[in-house]
Formats: C-alpha cells, sequence, structure tokens
C-alpha cells in the first residue's frame, strides 16, 4: 500500500528545547489602544440550521482537490485563525508563525522555546485555541508540555502589535503531572458554548497501565471543560456532570486514549472527537450539541468498539466510526465542512490518518444512520487539519513541512 513501515517510524513526533520554564505573571495585560486587524465576517448561520446546510450523501470526492499553500515548516501541528484574514500555524519545537497574503512574517507570533520540553515522543507546542472574544480582548491559549514533561494550558495576551503576542503576559490555566512522554493529548478548542474543553490523552505506555481512561479523579484520559471568563484562572461550569461531586469536577467526557484532534460543527455544535487507537482500531466519537457530559467512549475496557481489557461496564458509548490497522496507523481528527465554495460538502465531517494519509468523510442523517467513506488516498503525515475565517478547510503534512488547502476542482 503506502509506507507504512516509514510512517510507523514517522510516527514518534519529536521536538527539543533545553531551557528552563521561568516564572509567570500572575495575570495577563491587554493593550488598551492596539492596532487592529479588519475581521473577516463568516458566512451568516441561521438560528435552526436548514437543510440548506447539509447533504444526503458524501460527495464525489473528484469535486475537489488538496491545493498547496504554503512549505518550509517544521513540524506544524495545528493551524487556527482569528477571525480574519491570517492564520496561525503552531509548529512543535515551540513556535506560532503568521500566515499573511501566502507568507510567513519574518518574526514569530510567539516563540515558547524556553518554556518547552521534549523528553517523549508526542509531546511540545500541541495546541492553540484564540478566545471568542479576542478581537475585543486580544487573549489566546495554547496546550504544551513543559520542561518536565508536564501539561500546560497557558493563557496570552495581544501585544500592541497584532502580529506578536506579549510573552510577559503568561498566566498558568492549568496545569497536570503527565507519567510518560506519550498520549498527551494536546488539543484545546472553545465550544459552541464558549467554554474552553482540553483533550488530555490517558497518560501514556501502552494499554493504559495505570487505569487513567476509567478513573474520575484524574484529569488523564478526558476531554476537560472550563469556564476561562468567569474567574481568574477558570471557573467549572455548573452543568458539568461532576461539578456536584462523583469525579473531578473539570471533567466533560471520559473512557479516552488520546483524543489528539477534536472539533465542533460550526453550525449544529456538535462535538466529533478522534480517538487514537491501541493496537488494532481508530475510532471517531460523537457527541451531539444537547448531551449533557458525563459521556464514557469507553478506554480502557475497549479499543473501538472491541473489547480490550478487564469486564464491561453498562453506559460505555460506541463510535460511529472505526478502522483497523489495515487501513492506518493513527487517526487525526479534522472537522465538519462549512466552506461556501463547496456546496456539495456541507456537513461532512472529515478526518485522516496520519500514518498512511488517507481521508474520509463521514456524514449522518440525523436519525442515527452514518456515512463512511475513503474520499482521499494522498501521501501527506496528516497531523491537523483546520478553518480559516471563511470556512475553508486545511490540511497539515507534518512530515512534508507543508499546509494545503480543499478547493473546488476547477
Amino acid at each position: 500500500m503506502r509506507r507504512l513501515l516509514l510512517a510507523a517510524v514517522l510516527l514518534t513526533l519529536t521536538a527539543c528545547s533545553t531551557s528552563p520554564e521561568t516564572q509567570a505573571p500572575s495575570s495577563p495585560t491587554v493593550p488598551e489602544a492596539a492596532p487592529t486587524l479588519t475581521q473577516i465576517e463568516p458566512t451568516p448561520m441561521p438560528a435552526t440550521p436548514t437543510s440548506s446546510f447539509f447533504v444526503e450523501k458524501l460527495p464525489n470526492p473528484s469535486t475537489a482537490q488538496w491545493s498547496l499553500v504554503v512549505s518550509g515548516l517544521e513540524k506544524p501541528v495545528d493551524v487556527q485563525h482569528a477571525g480574519d484574514d491570517r492564520l496561525f500555524v503552531v509548529e512543535q519545537t515551540g513556535v506560532i508563525r503568521v500566515l499573511e497574503n501566502g507568507a510567513f512574517l519574518s518574526e514569530p507570533f510567539l516563540d515558547l522555546r524556553d518554556f518547552v520540553g521534549a523528553s517523549g515522543s508526542e509531546q511540545g507546542l500541541l495546541g492553540l485555541a484564540f478566545h471568542p472574544n479576542y478581537a475585543e480582548n486580544g487573549l489566546f491559549f495554547v496546550n504544551y508540555t513543559d520542561v518536565r514533561g508536564n501539561t500546560v494550558v497557558a493563557r496570552f495576551s495581544l501585544s500592541p502589535d497584532p502580529n506578536l503576542a506579549d510573552l510577559n503576559s503568561l498566566r498558568v490555566i492549568i496545569r497536570f503531572e503527565q507519567p510518560y512522554g506519550n498520549h498527551n493529548g494536546g488539543g484545546i478548542v472553545f465550544g459552541t458554548d464558549g467554554y474552553l474543553y482540553i483533550g488530555t490523552g490517558d497518560g501514556g505506555s501502552a494499554g493504559d497501565p495505570l487505569g487513567n481512561g476509567q478513573n474520575l479523579e484524574t484529569y488523564l484520559g478526558k476531554i476537560l471543560r472550563l469556564d476561562v471568563d468567569a474567574a481568574d484562572p477558570y471557573a467549572v461550569p455548573p452543568d458539568n456532570p461532576f461539578a456536584s461531586g462523583g469525579g473531578l469536577p473539570e471533567i466533560w467526557s471520559y473512557g479516552l486514549r488520546n483524543p489528539w484532534r477534536f472539533s465542533f460543527d460550526t453550525v449544529t455544535g456538535d462535538l466529533y472527537i478522534a480517538d487514537v487507537g491501541q493496537g488494532d482500531w481508530e475510532e471517531v466519537n460523537f457527541q451531539p450539541a444537547d448531551a449533557m457530559g458525563g459521556t464514557n467512549y469507553g478506554w480502557n475496557i475497549r479499543e473501538g468498539a472491541h473489547p480490550f481489557a478487564g469486564e464491561t461496564i453498562e453506559g460505555l458509548t460506541d463510535p460511529v466510526a472505526e478502522y483497523g490497522h489495515d487501513l492506518g496507523i493513527s487517526v487525526t481528527g479534522g472537522l465538519v465542512i462549512r466552506d461556501p465554495s463547496l456546496p456539495d460538502w456541507q456537513g461532512v465531517y472529515l478526518y485522516g490518518d496520519y500514518g498512511t494519509g488517507l481521508i474520509w468523510g463521514l456524514l449522518h442523517d440525523g436519525q442515527g444512520n452514518w456515512q463512511n467513506e475513503v474520499l482521499f488516498d494522498t501521501d501527506y503525515q496528516i497531523s491537523s487539519f483546520g478553518m480559516d475565517a471563511i470556512g475553508r478547510v486545511y490540511l497539515i503534512d507534518y512530515v512534508g513541512g507543508a499546509i494545503y488547502r480543499l478547493e473546488p476542482t476547477p
């Protein structure tokens, strides 16, 4: 097929830093009169989605193609927008770069190489999320592993220059220990409810030896949900499933191995979680927007929908899609397409495999039925997907150091 053996080696995502982490100030500072950029208004979406925002079947993949946007990156792992025409690209080594008008600015938006550690294969600077009110408050959040191997989610603010963050504004939101160098999660996303969601991973090694996935007294193997506006550094949303007891109050869902990338449908608010498998199965989980949290996705009792370790229990939620290691070795979560230039793709969740470059389309009909097919067979080592302010979809090739955009075929 493709280069499975090579991909298995390349899956060891390495990054390097030896500088010590410095002490963070107590709170961020936001410039009173920072220069402003023209914000891009996304395509208006109705309060109640209509049929025009969904398709009934998966599209013909020949109607779209992946076009190179930029290359020359070092270990890129995330791409985000801040509501305007720029893209912000995260390099695992600790740098966030600004892509504007097809070229990178000479100075990084943020340089955390003195803060980021990489003693393990899946550590480094891993995720970026801009506050929903970034245009007004200049706040954004990053997820990284520090030089001690701990997970840190930190907040920064903008400097007077809109293309430079204020490094001195660092404020740690949450920090927790990682027992191993892999399965550190890394994704951070603001939901349509305005809360910050954090994917943690089960802490690493193999088979979840510490039982973190099913343990409600640890942050590991979870998706956390925080209100970063109601208190400093955060408050627990009162409707979190364990806010009143029974588990750590920050936990939103659990039973996950390594939810490296997850995303919300910007129209419906539904949550898609791609969870990296152990030895046999990769999976995609789905949580509807009206879910109350507390969902148990089964790890390490199950891998995908299949028994793995221990006795099964009631209340486990099956994935909506899975594939075996005959097709890939590490799922990379994507996003639901809402690009106005791709009308036949509306509502399709796109996800891929890091090792083989296959890209699937996943579509549901609202009645619990799912279509799931391979749409593209590429040579990319897919570390992440992203979206710009007008809904166009991007793909990151980690090893190739490049970003591609999904565009209508001419």
